[in-house]
């Protein structure tokens, strides 16, 4: 089987390991496991070469404009920047059977709603500046992959060129420092891989009616009491994982049990470190790691 090696995405790098885990949602073929001793990325593909598969598998314009959460998408109402749960009812209802559904339900939940009777983002729908949606970063990202062949190999050997734009919005490398001009720089691939990641972190919430702004996201653990902090949780493992194995893993895997870790193969894991906000008007989040 196959095997590359891929430098550009480090475990250790939130939007790295999203999107090594967006590669194999992307194509069935690829397995993913990660190196032991500085955590990259190692894709494998039976009768393929890796970079072969991300690249025959790499998403297009149309497949994008189909993801049910487009503005506007198959006759199902708008989808704005916040949604209105009566708009989600309309656009999960036509959405249901579609291949891409977890787009839906992987941004935003209508099991808990906000006082104003609007749906709960997941931490990976954050807010952005001009209020655009996840989808519309998703589309001018990917718009920046000129030559997909060309562009895919570079971020997977870790020598992308970035490019100026504020991606899907959590990437705490896409920052400069406060001394700077502020200016973004993402590199594409890597965002446009990431999101596709978000297939396996689905949205959910208690379904009651009091639970107001209380969704929670697949790998986001409550670290207080109150449960308004937390922190997402992510691992590296040994053995070459499809998607599904990745979907049976994240359940498997107890962040708190380290002792039971290696039965399952896991070697290493990280959890978020939130930004720090500069003021109450300052949207822009992003998010570091810190070893477990």
């Amino acid at each position: 089987m196959p095997r590359m090696r891929c430098p550009g995405l480090p475990a250790d790098w939130l939007n790295g390991w999203l999107a090594a885990v967006g590669a194999t949602v992307l194509d069935s073929r690829i397995r993913l496991h990660w190196t032991e001793d500085t955590p990259r990325a190692v894709l494998s593909a039976e009768n393929v070469e890796p970079i072969e598969a991300v690249v025959e598998s790499w998403p297009d314009a149309e497949l994008l404009k189909d993801l049910p959460i487009a503005e506007n998408w198959n006759g199902a109402g708008r989808l704005s920047r916040k949604v209105s749960v009566g708009a989600f009812r309309e656009r999960a209802r036509s959405a249901r059977g579609h291949r891409h559904s977890w787009a839906l339900s992987s941004t935003m939940t209508d099991l808990c709603v906000e006082k104003n009777d609007r749906v709960v983002d997941g931490e990976f729908n954050p807010p952005a500046p001009g209020g655009l949606t996840l989808h519309q970063r998703l589309e001018k990202v990917h718009a920046e992959v000129k030559q997909p062949s060309r562009n895919i190999r570079d971020s997977l050997n870790g020598q992308a060129v970035r490019v100026k734009s504020n991606g899907l919005g959590f990437d705490q490398t896409r920052l400069g420092s406060q001394s700077d001009d502020n200016e973004k720089y993402v590199d594409p691939v890597v965002e446009a891989l990431a999101f596709f990641a978000l297939a396996i972190l689905p949205m959910r919430g208690s379904g009651r009616e009091d639970a107001q702004g209380k969704g929670r996201q697949r790998g986001w653990l409550a670290t207080s009491r109150d449960g308004h902090e937390r922190k997402f949780m992510w691992p590296a493992w040994s053995q070459p994982l499809d998607c599904a194995g990745i979907d049976s893993l994240m359940d498997a895997w107890k962040p708190e049990k380290r002792s039971s870790w290696a039965r399952i193969g896991v070697h290493a894991g990280w959890g978020s470190v939130e930004r720090i906000k500069r003021g109450s008007k300052d949207v822009t989040r992003a998010f570091g790691a810190e070893p477990l």
